[in-house]
């Protein structure tokens, strides 16, 4: 006695699940990857521009200082930087001079502050940095 023949369909399409499975998760992992590169590259280039924004609130301070000394400490000046690694930057400087005796000798007391900018406020680029001291001209 024969066998009835049986046909058997072959299984089309069976590895079709587990391939889109695997682009869709590929997928997702190479989105989460260049979001996480993409923020971290955006942390760098911040904390640059705020070590920028720091060296042109320090040069600010000499500004002042260095006119203060040489006799002129009034109010307040913007200084709008163009040289190299500060270009843009915004510097506000403010002077405020106190005079005070000691012995036979009149001398001035003065307080500097700097605040430099750059970028516009409420935006990812935005960047503020503000820098005080104080000094005299007694030697």
């Amino acid at each position: 006695m024969r066998t009835p023949a049986v046909h058997k369909r072959p299984c089309a399409g069976f590895a079709l699940v587990p391939a889109l499975f695997l682009i869709v998760v590929l997928g997702a992992l190479a989105l989460v990857a260049i979001r996480v590169g993409t923020g971290q590259q955006h942390a760098v280039t911040m904390g640059l521009q705020e070590s920028r924004a720091l060296a042109a609130a320090r040069a600010g301070i000499e500004w002042g200082v260095y006119r203060a000394l040489n006799g002129s400490c009034v109010g307040s000046t913007t200084l709008s930087l163009s040289e190299a690694a500060l270009n843009g930057f915004s510097v506000v400087v403010t002077c405020a001079a106190t005079s005070y005796s000691t012995g036979a000798a009149t001398n001035s007391s003065y307080v500097i502050n700097a605040s430099a900018t750059i970028g516009t406020y409420g935006k990812p680029s935005y960047v503020h940095r503000v820098v005080s001291g104080t000094f005299t001209d007694a030697t």
